[in-house]
Formats: C-alpha cells, structure tokens, sequence
C-alpha cells in the first residue's frame, strides 16, 4: 500500500520517529511506548506487507503492550530523585519550627508556614507559641509544642 508517495512501512516508522521526538521533548509521557509500538508496526508491515485495517489492529494490540510493560518496568525500577519530597509540600515541612497565629484549643487552630497560614491539629497551644511539625493529613499539619521534642 502506498500513501502519498511512500509505502506503508515508512509512515509507521516516521511516526515512531515523531512519537521518540515527543518523548525528547515533554519525557515521562509514555510516547517512547507507543513508538516503540509504531516501529514495531512498520517493521512487521515491511516484512509481511500487511492490509491497512490489520496494520491498526496491530499498532492498537502492541501500543496497549508496550504501555503496560512500559508501566510495569517503571514500577520494578523507580527513578531516583535528587529530591523525593519535590511535589510533596506538606513532607517537606516535617521537622521545621512554626509560630501558631490561631491558638490551638481541643485540637486544632492555625499555624504560620512562610508567607502562609496553614490548619494545625496538635496539643493545646497559645497564640505565639512556637511548634514543630510532626507529620500532615492532606493540608492539615500534626503540631507538637517545640519544648517536648528538644529533650
């Protein structure tokens, strides 16, 4: 089969070529995947001259592949971070010290984080106190009073 001049097999191959490009440019967005199912296509159609309407049942079966082995040696081999915590803000503050701007009675009132005020849940504390952060629920910070963790 011939498309404007090419054989099939050279439309496959371009596309697993635009689809690596893709890759290059915005990475971590699975393309490489489905190029490698588009190389694989062309290669299977210059090799057996396939029909158009197998040539995409072809292509659908090995993309579907491809992703799901993709995903899968992602999930066996995780990529190391320089910084682990990077999209994790709340992770990010365990340890450090904040000032609580709303005291915090039975269990919860707010606490200054940076330039922001964030909801603490933590022992009762007054206005001013100084706390550290022990860990979070979602955008709630668990607060302890600064003197017990210092001994």
């Amino acid at each position: 089969m011939n498309f404007g001049g090419l054989d099939a097999h050279w439309w496959w191959l371009l596309a697993a070529a635009l689809l690596a490009l893709v890759e290059l440019i915005a990475p971590g967005i699975f393309s490489i995947w489905i190029a490698a199912a588009a190389a694989a296509t062309g290669l299977a159609v210059m090799a057996f001259g396939l029909p158009f309407a197998f040539q995409l049942a072809l292509f659908a079966l090995l993309a579907m592949a491809a992703v799901y082995a993709g995903r899968h040696w992602y999930d066996r081999n995780p990529v190391d971070s320089a910084d682990p915590m990077l999209n994790d803000r709340t992770a990010r503050l365990v340890g450090q010290t904040v000032t609580v701007v709303d005291a915090i009675r039975g269990g919860q009132g707010r606490v200054k984080v940076g330039d922001g005020v964030w909801t603490a849940r933590g022992p009762d504390a007054e206005e001013g106190a100084r706390v550290r952060v022990t860990g979070a629920e979602g955008s709630c910070l668990r607060v302890e009073p600064e003197r017990l963790l210092e001994g």
